[in-house]
């Protein structure tokens, strides 16, 4: 009995309720809230800004092929390629390291290194040691060029320049124990200039990049990079893009 009769109250509440009539003025009022609340086109301008690729706004990635080389000294839309305290939606579009021509005097001083046993040996410098220490001392001096050729390879390859559709980053590679990591939002970037000096800088395409920001670190000096006038061209429409992107959110 209880049951049926609050079922009848609520069947009364709600009939009641059907025929109580609602204002013109308010029902007007809650179609202009549901139209006027912005949060639907807010989200649907960050989900186009996220799903927009760099080709569609920038004239230099639009010619260049994804690249998908480990050790590539410019390395435009790399594959597979990840940095620590990367952001989830943060897109890696260019990777670049120090032109490979710079590497070459390193080459060269490896070389001189690998023959310096071969010399002692010709000119008689360790016939004062017996044989097996001579041995030793030859082993021995093979693992310090193995070791100074183990570290100009892992300067060079992890002193990276990394430019993303959020920011810039500059790695700098001092020892397997200690690195510094530099960043800058591209907002904060006031000034890019581009250095091409030198004969082998000339011929080679490659350069100094300086940009100078208003974050915590100042300037950022990308060292020795292939096609510095591209990368300049490069960053330039970021800042375009980063402007326009600026520009839609407040029309919005």
């Amino acid at each position: 009995m209880p049951e049926i009769f609050n079922s009848s109250k609520a069947s009364k509440a709600g009939t009641s309720a059907a025929k109580t009539p609602v204002h013109s003025d308010e029902a007007q009022h809650s179609e202009v809230e549901a139209v006027s609340d912005p949060a639907p086109v807010h989200r649907l301008t960050e989900e186009k800004r996220k799903a927009k690729h760099v080709d569609e706004y920038s004239s230099v990635m639009r010619k260049e092929k994804p690249s998908h080389r480990v050790f590539a000294a410019y390395a435009p839309k790399p594959e597979n390629t990840r940095f620590d305290s990367q952001h989830a939606d943060e897109q890696v579009l260019l990777l670049l390291r120090q032109s490979l021509i710079t590497q070459i005097k390193y080459v060269f001083v490896i070389l001189g290194l690998i023959f310096v046993p071969v010399l002692f040996n010709a000119v008689g410098m360790l016939d004062f040691l017996p044989t097996r220490f001579q041995l030793i001392a030859n082993l021995g001096w093979y693992l310090i060029v193995a070791s100074y050729t183990l570290e100009v390879f892992l300067s060079w390859f992890y002193n990276v320049y990394i430019i993303t559709d959020e920011r810039i980053i500059d790695v700098d590679f001092h020892s397997i124990l200690f690195k510094n990591v530099s960043y800058a939002k591209l907002d904060n970037i006031e000034d890019i200039t581009a250095t091409t000096a030198g004969f082998l800088g000339s011929v080679f395409d490659f350069g100094d990049i300086k940009i100078q920001t208003a974050g915590a670190v100042t300037q950022f000096e990308f060292a020795s990079v292939p096609h510095p006038s591209r990368v300049v061209a490069f960053l330039n429409e970021l800042l375009i893009e980063e402007e326009q992107e600026k520009l839609d959110k407040r029309a919005n």
